[in-house]
């Protein structure tokens, strides 16, 4: 049973992540969420869709509570990635609506969509060096598309959380609503754009991305070889483990 519940509103396509209260991801949810875009991309009536998620958070990622960070994790990841790089290729417009966390590849997830609408309490979150890794999930080309070089670095390299007013004066939240209309501020913007001449919008959409599918797919080779390399340092054990324990981590370089 899939964990994506698609429902319609007019001409907008609502995707639901079904996994609260945190709606952490693994291959078969993104791979869920892939075919109910392409499912979108031949319906001719559907015009838009709305990404959202049930719960306190819109996505925290992967779940590195579970499991080891050995091999077992750079396969799955690849899987993973490989259902990731497939998401960037639905050609219907995609507003994300994020309420509470997106942290980690959650943030990545978002940041596949092409707007993000957020309420003052959302927090974006690329926090990938606090736990001593790589970041994921097409960040290293969507970051820096959505917000400049060097704004993207400040937030990888400091892994520093961002909250929704701030979000949006730097441009990676499109449009701030008041404290639980987040789905309501995504739906809406998600209509404006479906009602508009729909073969224009795809056309325009397409234009704008340009090779950004192909690009994505290139860097999450990269970023999976970089992070299989990190899961076995001790400053990753260190930093998931306190990130788990909500705990500051104690890096050594080893």
């Amino acid at each position: 049973m899939s964990d994506v519940n698609v429902s319609r509103e007019g001409n907008v396509t609502v995707l639901t992540v079904m996994r609260p209260p945190h709606n952490f991801f693994d291959q078969a949810l993104v791979e869920d969420l892939a075919q109910a875009g392409f499912a979108a991309d031949d319906d001719a009536d559907a015009r838009a869709i709305v990404l959202r998620s049930e719960g306190k958070n819109f996505c925290a990622g992967a779940n590195f509570g579970e499991g080891k960070l050995g091999a077992e994790r750079a396969e799955s990841s690849q899987q993973l990635y490989r259902a990731a790089a497939r998401l960037f290729e639905v050609k219907t417009p995609i507003v994300a609506a994020v309420q509470g966390a997106a942290v980690g590849g959650g943030l990545g997830l978002a940041c596949m969509a092409d707007f993000r609408v957020a309420s003052p309490s959302s927090r974006l979150h690329a926090n990938f060096a606090r736990l001593g890794f790589h970041q994921g999930f097409g960040l290293s080309v969507t970051l820096p598309r959505i917000l400049g070089e060097q704004k993207a670095a400040e937030l990888l390299l400091t892994a520093a959380p961002v909250k929704g007013e701030q979000a949006h004066a730097i441009g990676l939240v499109d449009r701030l609503v008041d404290e639980g209309r987040e789905y309501d501020g995504a739906l809406a913007l998600a209509q404006q754009i479906a009602a508009n001449a729909p073969i224009a919008v795809r056309s325009i959409r397409e234009t704008l991305r340009g090779d950004l599918a192909q690009q994505v797919r290139a860097v999450l080779e990269r970023e999976l070889s970089e992070q299989t390399e990190h899961w076995q340092t001790s400053d990753c054990a260190e930093g998931v483990a306190a990130n788990l324990e909500r705990r500051d981590p104690t890096f050594t370089g080893q």
